[in-house]
């Protein structure tokens, strides 16, 4: 037992201490280039969208905003990788562990850095044209995806937990397929809100403190439940029998 606790305590640190580090790295550059989605790339929008576009191309190296990207993904999901990497050391045997939460950890990964070639695009076209309308813009729909069927079936599917093969190839796929699996509910859950940070040029890393503690505490608070539509379903079907039921005690009293 007390192995067990300790080895779930060094889990704990080490991607506390990952994100902890990603985290500072991001305040030491906050007004540098290191942070995605052009946040020093002042490109102006008197200049047409394709001329600016190679303009904050120069300033932000490909190579440089895939790196801030991903730091910015280790800084903010971190802690929400703990509970599925406890899982997957459960079910892995002890000389696959390690191997294990590689390559979950890199499945989920590869969703992200995915996510982050739209998302980074999409937050220079924002800036180019009208970011103030525009932010108010992703807020209401932030706001609306928050309260949707579909982002609780996301987060839903955050919280799932399923088995792996126990050797060889197969094991390996089943956690690679997980971490994807795993990246591609948090994505879908986390997307609307991820944007918000991208679209300020100020106050962007209090938006990512704000957004990360948000989501942890969404996280840890939101357990699986129906999507709201679902929901409603059943209540339909028991009002209805209700009254079928009201209305045979109604005939059978008259008769």
């Amino acid at each position: 037992m007390w192995h067990a606790r300790r080895r779930i305590d060094a889990l704990l640190a080490i991607l506390g201490s990952t994100s902890v580090i990603a985290w500072s790295v991001l305040g030491l550059h906050e007004s540098g280039l290191a942070l995605p989605a052009f946040c020093s790339a002042e490109t102006s929008r008197a200049m047409p969208f394709s001329v600016s576009f190679d303009h904050a191309l120069l300033l932000n190296s490909p190579a440089k905003l895939a790196a801030g990207w991903a730091l910015m993904i280790t800084a903010m999901m971190s802690p929400l990788l703990i509970e599925p990497l406890r899982h997957v050391r459960k079910r892995s045997f002890a000389k696959q562990r390690a191997e294990a939460m590689l390559l979950f950890a890199a499945g989920y990964m590869a969703v992200w850095m995915a996510a982050g070639l739209a998302f980074q695009p999409a937050a220079l076209a924002a800036r180019w044209a009208e970011p103030a309308p525009l932010l108010g813009c992703a807020t209401a729909v932030a706001l609306l995806w928050q309260v949707s069927p579909a982002k609780q079936w996301c987060l839903n599917r955050c919280h799932r937990r399923p088995h792996f093969a126990a050797f060889g190839a197969a094991a390996h796929r089943d956690v690679f397929g997980c971490g994807l699996a795993h990246g591609a509910a948090c994505v879908g859950a986390c997307w609307a809100l991820m944007v918000l940070p991208l679209l300020l040029v100020q106050a962007h890393l209090l938006a990512m403190v704000a957004v990360t503690l948000f989501i942890l505490a969404e996280r840890l608070d939101r357990k699986p439940r129906a999507p709201r539509l679902a929901q409603a379903r059943p209540r339909q079907g028991a009002a209805h029998q209700c009254n079928a039921g009201a209305h045979a005690l109604d005939s059978g009293e008259h008769h």
